[in-house]
Formats: structure tokens, C-alpha cells, sequence
């Protein structure tokens, strides 16, 4: 009598019953990001969200997109409340230069929903030729994603310290983000920064 084991056959089965893939059954579906897609497409069958759209736009760009809005925004503001300036007084702590970055900050906040809800550029993104778009579809981020992605930019500023604080980590962000390069306020909003033609 043999103990020996016959080898499964071309046709055999593997012990415990095919593999699911060849019973018909789906394949385990591919790792998702936050959002619930592949977030490098690939042959597993997930699309990227970038397929179709133009490039991220470089870091470098992004930046001096935000000094020209910020000069632009900043300038005039600053010329309109001058007469209301009285200087830094170290007695009151400087109460009357908060007021004055807050009114910044507000118009700012404006400017940019405004501007990103129109078109997906601010002025200072029009000159740099990069834009904002949704991830999903890389449309304008019209309406509330606008509006969500420049409070997230701007209203914590008004937070003394903290603000600050935070505003650095959401604009930092980008350069480790991966695969999409987003700050917080994009992820706060789910779009990307794009190049523009």
C-alpha cells in the first residue's frame, strides 16, 4: 500500500477549491487614497483622477502666484486704512495692527473665493499660467469647494498664533503630499493645482 500522494492533473483542482479569479469571482479591488481611487490608476483597472488633465503646476510657480496675489490683495488694502494707521503702539499690544491684517486677511479670503469660483485662477495664478481644478473631474472649482478652499487658506490667520501655526503646516504641505502635491486647503476643497495653457 502506497502512501504516496497523487499530483494534482492539468485538470485538477487545487485543494480547498479554484482560486477565486477562476471561479468567476472578483478580484480583491485596488488600495485607494481618501478619496476612494487608485491614486496611480494603473492595470489593476482605476483611473487616475489626473488622466486627461495637464500636468500639477511646479511648487516655484504656486508661490510666487500667492506673493503676487498677496501684493495685489495687501497694497491697496493697506493704502485704503492708512489714514486708521497710528503706528505699532507697544502699549495696547498692537491691537490696531490686528485689525488692519484682519481686514487683509477678510478681502483676501474674497478676492480668492471670488476668483477661483469664476475661473479657477486669481490674478496672480493667471501671470504664473497655473490653475485650480476639482481632482475629480478637473473642472473650475465653482461654488462651495471655492469658498471652502480659501477659508481653509485664510480664516485660521485671524487665530492669533495658532493661525499662523497652521497656515504654515497647510502651505508646507504640498512639498511631502503625495501623489498630488495638495495643501490642506486642497484637500480641505479636493482639488489640485494645475498648469494652465
Amino acid at each position: 500500500m502506497s502512501t504516496e500522494q497523487p499530483r494534482p492533473g492539468p485538470g485538477d483542482e487545487p485543494e480547498g477549491g479554484p482560486a477565486p479569479h477562476e471561479a468567476g469571482l472578483p478580484k480583491a479591488p485596488p488600495p485607494t487614497d481618501s478619496y476612494g481611487t487608485n491614486p496611480y490608476g494603473g492595470p489593476s483597472g482605476a483611473v487616475d483622477p489626473l488622466a486627461g488633465m495637464p500636468p500639477l503646476a511646479s511648487l516655484g510657480r504656486r508661490l510666487v502666484a500667492r506673493i503676487v496675489d498677496a501684493l495685489i490683495v495687501g497694497i491697496p488694502v493697506s493704502l485704503v486704512l492708512l489714514p486708521t494707521m497710528d503706528g505699532y503702539d507697544f502699549d495696547n499690544g498692537g491691537s490696531g495692527n490686528y485689525v488692519q491684517q484682519s481686514v487683509v486677511l477678510l478681502v483676501y479670503f474674497v478676492y480668492d473665493a471670488l476668483m477661483l469660483s469664476a475661473r479657477g485662477q486669481t490674478l496672480g495664478k493667471m501671470l504664473m499660467r497655473v490653475r485650480v481644478a476639482m481632482l475629480d473631474d478637473g473642472a473650475v472649482p465653482r461654488g462651495n469647494p471655492a469658498w471652502a478652499r480659501a477659508a481653509v487658506y485664510s480664516l485660521p490667520q485671524l487665530l492669533p498664533c495658532i493661525g499662523f501655526l497652521f497656515w504654515l503646516v497647510n502651505v508646507l504641505f504640498c512639498t511631502w503630499d503625495r501623489p498630488y502635491r495638495q495643501c490642506l486647503h486642497d484637500k480641505a476643497a479636493k482639488t489640485v493645482v494645475v498648469s494652465a495653457a
